[in-house]
């Protein structure tokens, strides 16, 4: 009886040690959303000081993002747009909430030209007409005789319809633009291109050139850096977000509150994006 009440008893330790282990289940969060946003959230979840949450990070556009958002499918949806007025009164129908809205940080729109393109710089005029076919060979803007081939985001992403909206005041793209999936795609299309241009973030810049950009005729042309974007110099930026049906608590503030914290905001310069501004 001894023996069977002593195996009993270790049989009952290792039970228990076995659950308190597996019982403690790990917190996953998921995040979808922007892909202009991808390897900045990925970076955030990999330096997360707090190892008991799992993450769950995917692109496939802002756009989709907010539709996961709507339908209940993510926790968290990464966005470089602000959510439109039809989004947010389906979140009032289906959550009785207008979503909450999290500025994470700032990013610097940059127009991508080969590294072999003479061209340096263009106005916003200049950059609209271009991208609705007012201007296509490249002599027009004091380069070579050659025409200009258009590269785009699809059009469910956040960074598509930010350019579509400020920097082409809502005019349609030229019927010719290449529609790229995702910006990393659109990059290393045009690494490969010597008459292409394109636009996306600026961390994705790798393998091509910025193109300063001016305001207006008589502005000075400058490039998407952190000094002229805070300053507001560079006329192309944004904030990109994190969109919750409700308020974020337990693992996920605190997850949140670290990203627009000093080291979640270390991140965001270390991949090449841009913190947000002091209070």
């Amino acid at each position: 009886m001894k023996k069977i009440g002593l195996r009993l008893s270790v049989l009952l330790v290792l039970v228990l040690s076995s659950f308190s282990v597996s019982g403690e289940e790990k917190k996953t969060i998921t995040i979808k959303g922007s892909d202009t946003m991808v390897i900045l959230v990925q970076k955030w979840t990999e330096t997360f000081p707090d190892k008991s949450v799992q993450f769950q990070v995917t692109g496939g556009g802002s756009g989709t993002g907010i539709a996961a958002l709507i339908n209940g499918t993510t926790d968290i949806c990464s966005a470089s747009r602000p959510l439109k007025p039809q989004e947010i009164q389906q979140l009032k129908e289906k959550y009785n909430s207008n979503g909450v809205e999290i500025k994470v940080a700032i990013d610097g729109l940059s127009i991508y030209a080969n590294k072999k393109n003479p061209v340096a710089k263009l106005t916003i005029e200049e950059i609209r007409k271009v991208f609705t076919g007012k201007i296509t060979n490249w002599k027009e803007l004091g380069g070579e005789d050659h025409k200009i081939v258009l590269y785009s985001r699809e059009n469910n992403s956040g960074t598509y319809e930010y350019f579509k909206d400020h920097v082409l005041e809502k005019q349609d793209f030229d019927a010719s633009v290449q529609h790229m999936v995702g910006t990393a795609a659109l990059v290393n299309a045009i690494s490969k291109d010597k008459w292409g241009i394109g636009y996306g973030g600026a961390a994705y810049a790798a393998g091509v050139k910025d193109i300063a950009v001016a305001a207006d005729a008589n502005s000075k042309a400058e490039l998407p850096t952190e000094a002229n974007i805070l300053s507001n110099k560079y006329p192309i930026s944004r904030y990109l977000y994190f969109y919750l049906r409700e308020a974020p608590k337990d693992q996920t503030k605190k997850f949140i509150d670290w990203i627009i914290g000093k080291d979640g905001q270390k991140v965001v310069k270390d991949v090449g994006y841009f913190p947000l501004k002091k209070k």
